[in-house]
């Protein structure tokens, strides 16, 4: 019998140390996806514990998380079972900040400046209320019916739609919000951030400051087959880095997101897997690289970097609610952590939508929104700078020149030049679960 005990506590050790050396470092992401997730939800976006524990972070394995909230730091610790605390802080006008060991909390963090203006126009372009228009090419029983087709009926939890917002010729045809949701509750966007890294770009180009067709020019790049990546090519994600985007597992994306301090520049050790122009990879970390180090090249101080974002874009297209966070290193984590209400997301669909003029100011020129919605090459026309395209019939009963902000679990911003429409739907799950065409093309239908 004590044999029997011996060998069977040896087989129980074999199988505690298995499981621990393969899952613990899950722990780490676990638990730092809860803390940064729920901070966020929190602090910046003024939500409830229970909402964002049930919906927010209420998917496996996140929902088996338990959380310590200090209101005076406005900090969150997550741990797992009571292994792995992680804890992230939340700074003014920086957001949640996933900390580590190295954290020090007497350091000054800079924050943006922010160029806030009041206007007396109605929205779009300053927040007073729009006259009523009634367009008669527009079917509203039938754009009605494609908008309810969104949020889930009685008892159902499948769409888990949360906001859906329609605009035609500047004009709000429908504004559609579940419960506990409005037009002042800031929504985060995910990678539909990735649009506004790349839109970053553009300001530059038509401010004459940068040419995306050239190098990259990354030092650690300098000497291997990586020195002829252009700038072009990170922003069409077909620089033939090596990258794996898988959100439910650890890889590449989940171990930058909760485990890096500085994500842009630990991204730079990225090997080649294929040549340059030649091979698209849908990547988070090429985003980061575009928002962090190589962005920061074009300005003399850290403080010129951040106030960048908000001065040249975010503000100056009244998307005032709007907040991009930043990492440990204090860089903008440009391809997942932007916040803002559906309306501002709503803006900068418009933006794009008047081919980068807003009311007047020339923001972005005319070629830079025609180049952001050209395919990639081997993308299928399904990519092109960091906006998802139509172009290649993906969603075959929506128009071809519909190209879109798209966000993990389902944030869109769909921009649809020929209808001149512009959609955001926010929510917690996304296509095919929650079906886009079907969606959008009923809309678009509804348009004659």
């Amino acid at each position: 019998m004590k044999k029997w005990l011996k060998y069977l506590l040896v087989l129980i050790w074999i199988v505690i140390l298995y499981f621990g050396v393969t899952y613990y470092p899950a722990l780490n992401i676990v638990t730092g996806y809860a803390s940064k997730n729920m901070a966020s939800g929190l602090f910046l976006a003024n939500r409830d514990q229970l909402s964002m524990s049930d919906e927010d972070n209420g998917f496996f394995p996140i929902n088996l998380a338990s959380y310590q909230i200090d209101e005076n730091e406005k900090s969150v610790t997550a741990s797992l079972f009571g292994l792995m605390n992680r804890k992230a802080v939340y700074k003014e006008g920086l957001g949640a900040i996933l900390i580590n060991d190295s954290y020090d909390s007497s350091k000054d963090f800079p924050k943006p400046n922010r160029y806030f203006t009041n206007s007396s126009l109605p929205f779009p372009y300053g927040e007073l209320k729009q006259s009523d228009t009634v367009f008669p090419e527009v079917d509203y029983e039938k754009l009605d019916s494609a908008v309810k087709y969104a949020f889930d009926n009685g008892e159902d939890d499948l769409k888990q739609t949360r906001a859906v917002l329609v605009i035609y010729k500047d004009k709000i045809l429908n504004e559609t919000y579940t419960e506990g949701f409005d037009k002042n509750t800031l929504m985060h966007g995910w990678s539909m951030t990735k649009s506004i890294t790349s839109t970053m770009y553009g300001v530059l180009q038509n401010q004459g400051k940068i040419d995306i067709h050239s190098l990259a020019g990354i030092r650690d790049w300098a000497s291997d087959e990586r020195s002829k990546i252009t700038i072009n090519n990170l922003l069409q994600m077909n620089s033939g880095l090596s990258w794996d985007e898988e959100y439910f597992n650890i890889s590449d994306v989940t171990k930058m997101l909760y485990l890096e301090s500085d994500m842009g520049s630990s991204q730079i050790r990225n090997e080649l897997v294929g040549k340059p122009d030649s091979l698209w990879n849908y990547s988070s970390g090429t985003t980061n690289i575009l928002s962090g180090p190589l962005l920061k090249r074009q300005f003399k101080s850290h403080q010129e970097y951040l106030d960048f974002w908000y001065k040249d874009l975010i503000d100056r297209i009244g998307m005032h609610s709007m907040v991009i966070e930043t990492d440990l290193s204090g860089s903008f984590i440009g391809s997942s952590y932007a916040w803002a209400t559906t309306r501002d997301w709503a803006k900068f669909g418009l933006l794009y939508l008047h081919e980068g003029n807003w009311n007047g100011d020339q923001v972005l020129d005319s070629s830079w929104v025609k180049y952001a919605a050209t395919p990639t090459n081997t993308s299928n026309g399904r990519y092109g700078a960091q906006f998802w395209l139509n172009a290649g019939g993906h969603h075959p009963d929506v128009p071809l020149d519909m190209y879109s902000c798209n966000g993990f679990k389902g944030q869109y911003v769909f921009i649809v030049p020929s209808k001149q429409l512009v959609v955001v739907r926010l929510g917690l799950v996304s296509d095919p679960k929650f079906d886009v065409n079907t969606f959008l093309s009923g809309i678009t239908g509804s348009i004659n």
